[in-house]
């Protein structure tokens, strides 16, 4: 057996004060150590060039290692003061929006150059699309509880209740919010405080992740921009529910929010995993409505607690106004043609091409159920016909109806972080149509895909990248492949 090389210059777990000098797509600042061995890169998530940070090595190479951000020791001369509290959420809510994009569209570019094999990348760029709002644009949040907080100025753990996020780097340790984040609804946060009194008033403990045991878990909130509404999931473990008041904690919510209150859930989590809705347990309606209505482009979509919808919904009406663009760059191939939404979620761009096409049959596929039953749903309610939607895995689908083979032109595909498996876009290719209008949540995978797409015969059109989430390193791709 070859005995493995070790590196130089770091060790597994070790923690290192580094300056970040440069930027690499998915938010990795990059930093370098110097040496009578030579050099070494380390990549940190979350920082920027000009920082100083302190970082933990979780892997290392020859060559390189992976850190996880402790904390940011000194500031980038290119950050600014802001009036938003910090959370791990917006690690670059300090840095002006214009290096935002700028960090954003640069390190894309390159992604599609390297992974993508594609090198006149920049000639083929569109635009890059900016989210109307820069602050208070998020529609959903999730605090959570913990009992073990952090002290700031000792710079350690403490036995405390907390009402928040997770602290940057660790999983079993929170960190209170009291005031606006700048990412969601400001009246939400500035009274969250109120919120964690209120329960912590009760005696009832928070969740503590080591143990694995207490009694509130999360607090998840959903807001409507069309309405201004809000639903309120609160998420616990069964073990002293007899001990609160749920209808009372409704009535408290409305004495704070008033009619803003759409409606008030509770889930029952007993489950040890990290995750807001259990797999096994029970989400019970305590007060008004299970749903929320949001608009986008002028339909109407129902959004429940378990529902996925664009979380930038905003930002979300332009990167489906670009989609509706690509695909009907050239009309005739939408017009009286079958058109696969593939990846299709809750239907969303389905129904707005079918409300802007004449005679075209949209099938949507996607492998949630619930997901499919919110399309059927919201397709009805807005009176939208020509639309079908499926529940079924992608890859099955196509090979279960051979009568679309040759009869589709265009194909939209919008799939999850994890790109398109392979033998599914190999699924895809088969079918032969003319033009793809490929959404991409994340461009690392669809760089990958790209490759694959071109030895089959497609090439680039054109692309435009969305900043959906402002102050994060996410960006999203709408791009047009054409055979």
């Amino acid at each position: 057996m070859a005995r493995k090389v070790k590196n130089k210059f770091v060790r597994r777990g070790e923690v290192l004060d580094i300056e970040i000098q440069d930027y690499a797509f998915g938010g990795k600042g990059i930093g370098k150590i110097s040496n009578e061995h030579g050099q070494f890169v380390v990549f940190v998530p979350n920082s920027l060039p000009g920082q100083m940070v302190r970082a933990q090595v979780k892997k290392a190479s020859k060559t390189f290692a992976e850190c996880k951000l402790l904390e940011v020791l000194k500031s980038s001369k290119d950050e600014i003061e802001i009036q938003f509290q910090e959370i791990p959420g917006a690690p670059y809510i300090k840095l002006p929006i214009e290096h935002q994009h700028a960090f954003k569209k640069q390190s894309t570019i390159e992604l599609y150059r390297r992974i993508g094999k594609v090198d006149n990348i920049e000639d083929l760029f569109d635009e890059f699309v900016v989210s109307p709002s820069t602050f208070h644009y998020r529609n959903k949040m999730e605090y959570a509880f913990s009992a073990i907080g952090y002290d700031h100025e000792l710079k350690k753990d403490v036995d405390e209740f907390t009402l928040g996020f997770k602290k940057r780097g660790t999983w079993w340790c929170g960190d209170d919010l009291n005031g606006d984040s700048g990412l969601f609804d400001k009246e939400v946060e500035d009274k969250l405080k109120l919120i964690k009194a209120y329960c912590k008033e009760t005696g009832l403990a928070p969740w503590h992740a080591p143990r694995k045991e207490g009694f509130f878990r999360y607090l998840v909130v959903r807001k409507s921009y069309k309405s201004n509404k809000l639903l309120f999931n609160l998420v616990t473990t069964s073990g002293g529910l007899d001990q609160f008041d749920l209808e009372e904690f409704a009535t408290f919510l409305v004495s704070q929010f008033g009619e803003r209150v759409a409606g008030f859930l509770h889930t029952i989590n007993d489950e040890i995993g990290d995750r807001t809705i259990a797999t096994t347990g029970d989400i019970q309606l305590i007060y008004g409505e299970d749903k929320i209505v949001e608009e986008l482009l002028g339909l109407s979509f129902e959004i429940s607690m378990k529902s996925f919808f664009q979380t930038n919904p905003q930002s979300a009406e332009k990167l489906y106004s670009k989609v509706l663009e690509y695909a009907l760059d050239r009309k005739e191939t939408i017009d009286n043609n079958v058109v696969l939404d593939l990846f299709c979620g809750t239907g969303t761009i389905g129904q707005i091409l079918a409300s802007r096409s004449e005679n075209a049959q949209i099938v949507g596929v996607d492998i949630v159920e619930s997901a499919i039953e919110d399309a059927r749903e919201n397709a009805s309610r807005n009176g939208i016909e020509g639309v079908k939607f499926y529940a079924a895995d992608v890859g099955k689908f196509l090979l279960n109806h051979p009568e679309y083979t040759d009869k589709i032109r265009t194909i939209i595909l919008d799939p999850a972080r994890s790109g398109v498996a392979p033998k599914t876009m190999k699924k895809i290719i088969a079918l032969n149509a003319e033009r793809l209008v490929y959404v991409s949540c994340n461009p690392a995978t669809q760089a990958r895909d790209i490759e694959l797409l071109s030895h089959a015969g497609y090439h680039i059109n054109k692309f435009s990248l969305v900043d959906q989430f402002p102050h994060t390193s996410h960006v999203e791709c709408v791009m047009l492949l054409e055979k």
